[in-house]
């Protein structure tokens, strides 16, 4: 009987250690599996652009065993309805407007990094020879612009400016590429629209500037990662964004030569896009709550004219911190303000 009870024993233990090692096994499986990585990106996401151009993103991730995909939207709005739906892990630059929609949907997202204001790299674009010479005078006019995107909140802003109400002018919401041609056939009397976009037709002898973006809107452009994705994996956050930051430095300092990197991808000559580029800030930093403010005004600005179902609290939004390399609210910091260089 001795004898069966240590026989029963050794044969529990090895069931016991058969088990741990199973388990083992499968922790190591799962910890080294793949991770993948969907970004979305649209035409004007210049620094993910020149990133995916040159590979310098899988380089950098492939420590990680990150693979890369690649999806492309024509504007900030369905962009972030991908990242609601979970069909992309990070979203390349939008416009400040579209994460307050993104918000109002109840996604689960947090602002990963934002670019310095660039308010010139948007515009209001009117025929050179027309009638319009004042924001007063797009009253009644006939106007194109992208919705959600940074220029419906420059239109917003204009006709606020000139104490006209959205009902004031005919809106029609067009993608870019339908907003240039409706402009060009002149089925509308002005086209709002952001660069490299404005930089496409601002030297062609029949354009005028009407106003950009000084004093009405600063248009700063977020990048945003779902909140499962970036609890999941921070370290590649914090690697994406510091590709990102060294990326918009080299723009900066090598314009001409990121203007021919750009060209054959965006169709444009290297000129007309040094100039869109000139605009821009490309200046990538963390999402501190003195960089913050003007989300709540635009966030006003959308209730009021009725384009949002309800009142949105940007200060309840998520944004993300380098030093904890987590989540936090985003009226709420609980370290000195970090970089978004990663670490």
């Amino acid at each position: 009987m001795t004898f069966s009870i240590f026989r029963l024993l050794v044969r529990a233990a090895l069931t016991s250690l058969l088990v741990v090692s199973a388990a083992h096994a499968q922790t190591a499986t799962n910890s080294s599996a793949p991770v993948k990585l969907r970004i979305g990106y649209q035409k004007s996401s210049t620094l993910i652009t020149i990133l995916k151009a040159r590979g310098s993103l899988e380089q950098a991730l492939a420590p990680l065993g990150v693979s890369i995909t690649w999806n492309e939207f024509a504007s900030g709005l369905p962009l972030t309805e991908a990242l609601n739906a979970d069909a992309v892990d990070f979203s390349a630059d939008v416009a400040d407007t579209v994460p307050v929609f993104a918000q109002a949907a109840h996604a689960r997202f947090v602002y990963v990094a934002q670019e310095a204001p660039s308010p010139g790299a948007q515009a209001i674009i009117v025929k050179r020879d027309g009638p319009l010479h004042t924001l007063a005078d797009l009253k009644g006019q006939r106007i194109a612009v992208t919705k959600a995107a940074g220029s419906h909140y420059l239109l917003l802003a204009a006709l606020a400016k000139a104490g006209l109400a959205p009902a004031d002018v005919r809106i029609s919401y067009l993608t870019p590429a339908d907003g240039r041609a409706a402009f060009e056939r002149g089925s509308v009397d002005a086209w709002i629209t952001w660069d490299p976009y404005v930089a496409s037709v601002d030297k062609a002898p029949d354009v005028r500037i009407l106003a950009n973006g000084e004093g009405l809107a600063s248009y700063q452009r977020y990048y945003l990662a779902s909140s499962s994705f970036a609890a999941a994996h921070p370290d590649v956050i914090s690697i994406v964004v510091a590709q990102l930051t060294s990326a918009g430095g080299w723009v900066r300092s090598h314009p001409d030569d990121a203007a021919k990197l750009l060209a054959p991808i965006w169709g444009l000559d290297a000129a007309t896009i040094e100039r869109a580029n000139g605009r821009r800030s490309y200046a990538v930093r963390a999402v501190d709550a003195q960089n913050f403010g003007e989300q709540q005004k635009i966030a006003d600005t959308f209730y009021r004219a009725g384009l949002l179902p309800a009142p949105v609290d940007t200060a309840t939004a998520q944004r993300w911190n380098f030093t904890t390399k987590r989540a936090e609210t985003a009226a709420v910091s609980t370290t000195t303000p970090t970089t978004a260089s990663g670490g």
